[in-house]
């Protein structure tokens, strides 16, 4: 479906632009979001793409391609890289996330790509020795999660 498919160009190309706020629009008020590191609700969702961008301090670039869409769900391939914020290692990180449509706008988008491949690039040899493992794992989401409160706070 056509509109399905330019909401989701729309999105990306306003992650492009580092425009948080076009990318919240792209959302449905109850719209779900979920990758290896967050499980949002709501106004979370846009909010933590808003905190992304600001920790990136302009040094975001992404790339998106494999756009496809019907009447209720879509796909996307994309990439990033960026420094990671904590460590300020390189980050390219490879993402395939799906979306689920409601109203016109995006109620679930979940996003998928190698956590351990990640933590390799992001936290070095410590990810690269124990980014496989649950304690690693848990603590990157419990302090992005805690950043993210935070960020909202303000």
């Amino acid at each position: 479906m056509q509109e399905h498919h330019d909401l989701i160009e729309k999105f990306y190309t306003a992650f492009q632009e580092q425009d948080a706020e076009t990318m919240a629009s792209c959302y449905h008020e109850e719209v779900t979001f979920s990758d290896p590191v967050f499980n949002l609700k709501g106004k979370e969702v846009g909010a933590m793409w808003a905190m992304l961008i600001e920790r990136s301090k302009g040094n975001l670039v992404i790339h998106f391609d494999r756009v496809m869409a019907d009447e209720t769900s879509g796909f996307c391939h994309w990439e990033a890289h960026y420094p990671f914020s904590k460590t300020g290692r390189k980050v390219h990180n490879q993402i395939k996330a799906t979306f689920r449509f409601q109203d016109g706008k995006i109620i679930e988008h979940h996003d998928h790509f190698d956590f351990w491949k990640w933590s390799r690039m992001a936290l070095g040899v410590s990810g690269t020795l124990m980014g496989w493992t649950p304690m690693v794992q848990n603590k990157v989401k419990a302090m992005a999660n805690e950043g993210l409160q935070k960020f909202m706070a303000r």
